[in-house]
């Protein structure tokens, strides 16, 4: 089969016969597509009238406005949305967002998905379902098993299943041949069992969502600040006087951070946004909470809005320290903290000098920013020096997304604006503990000294060598190495790239299994054999042999707190993540683990004093997760400590990319709806960009499409270019808009088979879903 027929296929044939072939795609319908024009303003008295509809009407109003009252509280519920951190002293009564609302509702749904359902239909008919039918159809209630060449699931026992999980473990050639995925909603204690019991079983096949969001922050941030998180914390933003956002969009992605940067702005604080599309989140916010707000009066945020093109940040970044430079020239001691530079740096004069060579036509031209408008945010940044960068998934999942992000930090070197009160690095993490599942040792490329603790406490030899990233992972699925595909949470079909080519790899695995709340597509592309087991949410209780836990999550700024579920279960037969994940560590080890799987099932707190063992800053967690909003995780570039081979922070050298667009191709990026978490779909609308009743469109500049005989609406067919590979997504509808020239941009997962598996950024090998070479011709009748 050639690559073109490869990347065209609508179906994937199940590698077992009988499974019949299924739709590894959401199907999607424009007939009823609405396109309006775009909002300059979020949240507001709409956003809590969204809110409220989801929630009461998935959840019921008493039982919602409950679970509402508790969300993100202390001692209450942490929310299983963003990471975005809540407030150590006093909280609002209303401490969460629209996002957090539907999370709320979409956990708490009072529809049952279980043996009836699946009796039923086909998981080929299911496949045919959109991806939002398929997540409306309520909580998940048993554990399901696809027997091989079965066209059903059908309900088997807990002891079974792990039973069946283990004699495929047990039976494969070498550990290597599994994989084991995090999603980034595991909590710390479930996160730190998980990755103690793989690591038992011998493999180092930890990959997890990080690899497709903040993987290239990690490296970045590594190798110039010597720790892979941010370093500031929620107060800082109260003393900030510059907020540089860049390539995120708070008010779908993050939403409680738009009560952030209000406070900020009203301290005074400037704002300088960074995107190709004007966000209505970067633009003006309606504080629901405030009378104004609910009648529609909005804060405006952004004092300067610079549209970059799609992949042209590092050459924008590269422009703001060249005009620093030329400020100090003109002004020395004016834009550069030499006494900063000079205590606490490695790399200035190297990075000074490469900067000055880069021609300015070439900068212009890579970011579409004017010059004049570059030097305005120089001037901004030159005139201060308590600076916060704040970025998100539209750096990361470019081509040069760690050197882009090494550019973030040698322009707030350059300023001192690290390790000092209201100044620092921000990347925004996506999901609501992707941060805590690292800091537990989710992480294929472990380090030394954590391998070197769990053998002292745990009394094994862990595995040495790498194992694969989520990339990788495909790969090794695809060409047969990984039989058996475990996921904790998520849905890694839709999150991932090149979506046909992982539904070929995922078809060709032995066993599949997937720990969820609810169904998902990755439940319907299967291996020969594939098992859903059904697991508790952060709403509801969790009831162990010694009584109800709680659990721990880590947010973007590093603060561990608890939380605890007040709602009866969905099913008297779900378990929690943690007793799924150690209960069949202790079917699969048996006599070869010295860890006592089911007493840590029984009793958290022993996975906590664990954990406390291993994990430098967990030290005597039981007590510290305990205290009403927790406690910090130390954080030395926080502190002006630079953990780094040279113990300082480094400048670093990062060429532009010499990228040279062929005629008529543009480049797209994936982005979320307003509708959607991640790859949840609550609903089709995107009210802050116009778009209602739809998700299947391409946004297009006006002259772009007009350039190709394309008017508002009109379907199109998509076809993205790289390495002399085509990969083709059919029947989007043209929504013309304001994105730079050049670009386009469409939502994922439906985006996502147009993104290579072999486009990767560099160090990080994060896939490039904001950097796809595409063209883009009327549909084929």
């Amino acid at each position: 089969m050639t690559e073109h027929e490869r990347i065209d296929a609508a179906k994937v044939d199940s590698a077992q016969p009988g499974h019949g072939p299924v739709s590894a795609e959401s199907p999607t319908d424009t007939a009823r597509l609405r396109v309006g024009p775009p909002k300059d303003k979020s949240a507001g008295l709409p956003g809590v009238l969204k809110a409220a509809h989801y929630v009461f009407r998935k959840a019921g109003p008493l039982r919602g406005a409950y679970a509402l009252s508790l969300l993100n509280q202390k001692g209450g519920i942490d929310c299983m949305s963003c990471a975005w951190p809540e407030p150590d002293g006093d909280r609002s009564v209303a401490e969460f967002c629209e996002n957090g609302a539907k999370a709320i509702g979409h956990e708490l749904d009072k529809r049952r998905c279980g043996p009836d359902f699946f009796a039923r239909h086909s998981v080929a008919e299911l496949s045919e379902k959109s991806d939002y039918w398929l997540e409306q159809q309520g909580r998940l209630t048993h554990p399901m098993v696809l027997r091989a060449g079965a066209t059903h699931y059908a309900p088997i026992s807990w002891d079974d299943a792990f039973a069946l999980i283990a004699k495929h473990l047990n039976a494969l050639p070498s550990p290597d041949a599994a994989a084991f995925y995090t999603s980034g909603r595991a909590s710390n204690e479930a996160a730190f069992s998980y990755q103690l019991f793989v690591r038992q079983f011998g493999t180092n096949n930890l990959p997890d969502c990080s690899n497709l969001c903040h993987e290239s922050s990690g490296a970045a941030l590594s190798a110039t600040l010597g720790i892979g998180k941010g370093s500031v914390t929620l107060a800082d933003f109260e003393q900030a006087q510059v907020i540089l956002i860049l390539g995120q969009n708070p008010g779908t992605n993050h939403p409680r951070m738009l009560t952030t940067l209000q406070r900020a702005k009203r301290g005074g604080a400037k704002i300088i946004a960074v995107n190709p599309l004007p966000e209505a989140g970067l633009l003006g916010f309606m504080n629901p909470q405030e009378p104004l707000g609910m009648l529609g009066k909005a804060t405006p945020l952004a004092d300067l809005f610079l549209p970059v093109k799609v992949g042209g940040d590092i050459a924008l970044l590269k422009g703001l320290i060249k005009e620093i430079i030329a400020i100090e020239d003109e002004r020395p001691g004016g834009a550069i903290d030499w006494p900063f530079v000079r205590e606490h740096t490695h790399g200035v004069d190297t990075m000074l000098a490469a900067a000055r060579e880069i021609p300015w036509n070439t900068i212009v031209e890579q970011c579409g920013i004017p010059r004049a408008q570059i030097r305005a945010a120089a001037e901004i940044l030159a005139a201060h020096d308590r600076i916060i960068a704040c970025w998100a998934m539209g750096l990361t999942q470019q081509p040069n997304a760690v050197e882009t992000i090494q550019e973030i930090v040698n322009l707030l070197l350059l300023r001192g604006s690290i390790g000092k009160p209201g100044a620092g690095t921000c990347p925004v993490r996506g999901h609501s503990n992707v941060q805590g599942d690292r800091t537990m040792g989710i992480w294929e490329r472990p380090r030394p000294q954590f391998l070197d603790a769990l053998a002292a406490n745990f009394a094994f030899d862990p595995p040495r060598h790498d194992g694969l990233d989520a990339v990788e992972t495909i790969r090794a699925m695809h060409d047969g190495q990984v039989r058996l595909f475990v996921q904790l949470g998520g849905n890694f079909l839709s999150a991932g790239p090149d979506t046909h080519l992982l539904a070929q790899a995922l078809s060709r695995t032995d066993l599949t299994v997937r720990v969820g709340t609810k169904l998902n597509r990755s439940d319907l592309v299967t291996g020969r054999e594939s098992l859903i087991l059904p697991c508790l949410g952060r709403t509801e209780i969790d009831r162990q042999a010694s009584g109800e836990q709680f659990v721990t999550t880590e947010n973007s700024m590093g603060v561990v707190e608890s939380s605890r579920g007040r709602f009866e279960p969905a099913g008297p037969l779900l378990k929690s993540e943690v007793a799924i994940v150690c209960q069949l560590a202790a079917a699969t080890l048996g006599a070869r683990t010295t860890v006592p799987w089911l007493d840590w099932s029984a009793d958290y707190d022993r996975i906590r004093d664990a954990i406390a063992r291993t994990i430098p800053g967990c030290e005597d967690y039981n007590r510290r997760v305990r205290q009403p909003g927790g406690f910090h995780l130390p954080n030395a570039a926080r502190e002006n400590r630079y953990l780094t081979d040279t113990g300082r922070a480094n400048f670093t050298v990062n060429p532009l990319p010499e990228r040279t667009l062929p005629p008529g191709r543009l480049v797209m990026m994936t982005l979320r709806s307003h509708d959607q978490f991640n790859t949840t779909i609550y609903g089709l609308d995107d009210r802050y960009r116009g778009v209602h009743n739809g998700r299947r469109v391409i946004f297009m500049n006006k002259r772009d499409a007009a350039d190709r005989g394309l008017s508002a609406g009109q379907l199109v067919d998509i076809t993205s270019h790289f390495n002399n590979e085509r990969r083709e997504a059919r029947g989007f509808a043209v929504v013309v808009y304001a994105i730079p020239g050049g670009c386009c941009a469409t939502y994922y997962p439906e985006g996502n088979p147009l993104v290579p598996l072999g486009s990767t950024a560099a160090i990080s090998n994060q896939p490039t879903s904001k950097y796809v070479e595409v063209t883009v011709s009327a549909a084929l009748s």
